[in-house]
């Protein structure tokens, strides 16, 4: 760390560009985490609710997304030093957020299979250029029973458009993957950043408890994932906003809140595979 610049530039390219993931311990007081594991109970619950308010994401796991005011911290959350450092040096002074939710591992949860996001835009594929980033906080101290989050280094360059979507690598590929895999023991207070494009997937949850994880996704100027969120903020929250947060939205601004469209369904990964493949 240096001068008036805590976090460099280089060292989180290198890190994105390289293994395509990075993270921040202790960035959170507990505290905040545990208010917003809160939110996302109660919104959980609400989900349940509403019809399709809910996403699968394979047997026992779910996902949701949000409207940003809904989650007790957020502000706090995103206004962070990190997050906002990162996001300049990857994607440059136009990022956006464009989605925030929630992926729930209940115990039950199968692993997933091996996979990215979204097709690699030919800004990556072609021009090797990193478009958009996905942020997670845990609201838990992960444990490896309770079905960590995996990720493949540097694979956000894999080619892989022949295969489903361009986004499910074919079962022959499956060992170089788990030969590099690192499971992710996220603990309370910190976050991550990594490409959607890294191949990564969801283990089997064999505990008796749930593994909530905050999602945040982000634009850059060349990206279109907004396309797929129903971001949705108030004109008060959206006023009310510090400085470092004015116009870092893409979305709707609302006078109430409504249901947030579910948009961002992934087929692929609602079937579960059997153990041992």
């Amino acid at each position: 760390m240096t001068g008036d610049r805590p976090y460099e530039t280089a060292g989180i390219m290198a890190g994105i560009y390289g293994d395509g993931y990075i993270s921040m311990a202790n960035a959170y007081e507990v505290s905040l985490i545990g208010a917003m594991r809160a939110s996302i109970e109660t919104l959980y619950a609400e989900a349940c609710q509403a019809d399709q308010g809910i996403l699968p994401r394979g047997p026992e796991r779910y996902y949701v997304e949000v409207a940003p005011e809904r989650i007790d911290g957020c502000v706090d959350i995103l206004s962070h030093p990190w997050f906002v450092a990162v996001n300049e040096a990857v994607l440059g002074p136009e990022w956006r957020i464009v989605e925030v939710g929630f992926d729930i591992p209940f115990p039950g949860a199968t692993t997933q299979p091996w996979h990215r996001d979204f097709r690699s835009p030919e800004a990556t594929s072609i021009g090797r250029h990193i478009t958009s980033l996905a942020f997670n906080l845990t609201a838990v101290d992960t444990t490896l029973d309770m079905g960590p989050f995996e990720i493949a280094p540097g694979t956000q360059w894999d080619a892989i458009d022949e295969c489903p979507h361009g986004m499910f690598p074919d079962r022959s590929r499956w060992p170089r993957y788990e030969g590099l895999a690192i499971a992710k023991l996220a603990q309370r207070g910190s976050i991550s950043a990594r490409s959607a494009l890294t191949i990564h997937r969801g283990t089997a949850n064999r505990s008796d408890k749930a593994r909530p994880v905050l999602v945040i996704g982000v634009d850059g100027p060349d990206a279109r994932n907004s396309d797929h969120h129903d971001l949705q903020m108030t004109r008060a929250f959206k006023a009310a906003l510090p400085p470092v947060l004015k116009g870092r939205f893409k979305g709707r601004v609302v006078d109430r809140i409504s249901g947030v469209r579910q948009n961002h369904v992934i087929d692929g990964l609602i079937a579960p595979i059997a153990d041992g493949y």
